[in-house]
């Protein structure tokens, strides 16, 4: 049942997502690459998780939090990859008001952590790059852990304001979303009640963590790039620089998109424009980062033959 009566009003209780397209040959087409994109997600992301678990050279920070946001890139894409995949194949995709507020919950809380996530990669690579000696002592067990979970709560801390915002909003019809998830925006323009402070606030804490963020990984990046100008080695300048390019890489890629969406006046792009890049950035990119670890990384390269090698061969030959 799309709608309650309450009071003097007609209440919600369920949402329409329009999705992407309506064109019947076109959502075929777009359920076979997202549905294969979805599939290449999570097998590559739990492959890195196990890799790095199993692979004792792999045991360093580094590939400690590069672990987590495997993790974390698995929950985004599946927070809203699955619904879509169902929009592709229903005529008319509901969603109910408790589920939607679920996925825009999941959706804020991985985009956050992701965001802090690539943050504390960056320091990491830092203290590596420019301060070797003090690295053990600086980024020990104990700092990493504090890290990662600083990151989770801090997603949690943002996810929270839009799910209570969410639950504050009066929705009296239409009911109908022009996306393909819940996205804070189209509810906001859904609502019936003042929705002022809630745009307000979203938007203070959504881009206090970006431009914090953004602020860290600079500031880390600057005095990595002067570090290594400084090396007088050519080769310990193209292993340090090599360290960081598939970081930069993915931080290049997910920044990029989210600017995007999220920084740019929505005068300058359509709609249709701001799904492609949502699916860029919620798909396409939970996707390309276990590629991009495991192609630009010598030491998952290495760890991956070794294991490999190990399973098809005896310890010794390995």
């Amino acid at each position: 049942m799309a709608f309650l009566e309450d009071g003097n009003h007609t209440a919600v209780t369920e949402f329409i997502l329009l999705g992407l397209t309506d064109d019947p040959v076109l959502r075929v087409i777009l359920f076979t690459i997202i549905l294969c994109i979805y599939l290449v997600t999570v097998s590559g992301n739990l492959s890195t998780i196990l890799l790095i678990r199993v692979s004792s050279q792999l045991h360093h920070p580094m590939y400690f939090f590069l672990s987590h946001l495997a993790s974390v890139d698995i929950g985004y894409s599946s927070s809203v990859t699955p619904n879509m995949l169902l929009n592709f194949l229903v005529e008319k995709n509901t969603i109910s008001y408790l589920g939607c507020a679920i996925q825009l919950s999941l959706a804020a809380f991985c985009g956050t952590v992701e965001c802090f996530l690539l943050a504390t990669m960056a320091y990491d690579r830092f203290m590596a790059i420019c301060n070797p000696l003090l690295y053990a002592t600086k980024m020990s067990i104990r700092v990493c852990i504090q890290l990662v979970v600083g990151s989770y709560i801090g997603g949690f801390l943002n996810a929270s304001s839009f799910t209570l915002f969410f639950f504050s909003f009066i929705f009296c019809g239409p009911n109908r979303i022009n996306h393909f998830y819940c996205d804070f925006a189209p509810l906001v323009e859904l609502s019936c009640s003042n929705v002022s402070v809630s745009e307000f606030v979203t938007s203070f804490f959504s881009g206090s963590v970006t431009m914090v963020t953004v602020c860290i990984i600079a500031i880390s990046y600057t005095y990595i790039l002067i570090t290594i100008l400084r090396m007088a080695s050519t080769e310990g300048r193209h292993k340090a620089f090599s360290t960081c390019t598939s970081h930069l890489t993915a931080v290049t890629l997910f920044y990029g998109t989210i600017t995007f969406i999220y920084v740019m006046p929505k005068s300058r792009y359509s709609t249709d424009q701001n799904k492609v890049v949502s699916v860029f950035y919620m798909v396409v990119i939970p996707m390309l980062n276990p590629l991009i670890y495991s192609l630009r990384n010598n030491d998952i390269k290495d760890a991956l033959k070794r294991h490999l090698c190990k399973k098809i061969f005896s310890k010794d030959v390995c």
